[in-house]
């Protein structure tokens, strides 16, 4: 029978580095808080707005670019599928908030962009957007804010970056 160390369990299996799991219980901190604040903005827009999170990302994503976007960037920039983005845009063309307009050269290319009605409507929606979110967060300092924005712009974003 093998002598256990101090740094493991009853099986033999090596203690769990503290630093890890608190990493984890950090994450698991994080993703419940944001699955929060989503809900809460998934409620809002529908009640105030009769829209959905889906929408205002395609509509915030338009908002950036006043030339528009093709179909591929826009579902690049939202990192989704071509198909998610097709039938929201659908909708949004259906509605008058987003106009397909052809890429000169290119037949089966279209970009999208939001008419002014679509502007004027994603207007409202992010001065609300961003009131809710002050709203939600207004535990944090703007000194936190910050920190906490830093932080979160250090994790890597793709496997690449992965140390």
């Amino acid at each position: 029978m093998a002598l256990l160390g101090p740094d493991a369990d009853p099986q033999g299996n090596p203690a769990p580095d503290p630093l890890t799991k608190a990493r984890l219980r950090m994450w698991l901190r994080m993703l419940k808080s944001t699955r929060r604040v989503e809900q809460v903005l998934r409620e809002r827009l529908r009640r105030e707005f009769d829209s959905t999170l889906p929408r205002f990302d395609v509509m915030a994503a338009l908002a950036r670019f006043d030339d528009g976007l093709k179909m591929s960037a826009l579902s690049g920039v939202l990192r989704v599928s071509n198909g998610n983005v097709t039938g929201i845009v659908d909708r949004l063309a259906e509605e008058g908030l987003v106009v397909r307009v052809q890429v000169p050269g290119d037949r089966r290319a279209s970009l999208v962009r939001l008419t002014r009605k679509g502007q004027e409507v994603f207007a409202r929606q992010a001065a609300a957007h961003e009131a809710w979110i002050n709203e939600l967060l207004d535990d944090f300092t703007p000194e936190e804010a910050r920190i906490f924005s830093d932080r979160f712009d250090a994790v890597p974003h793709n496997e690449e970056e992965t140390p």
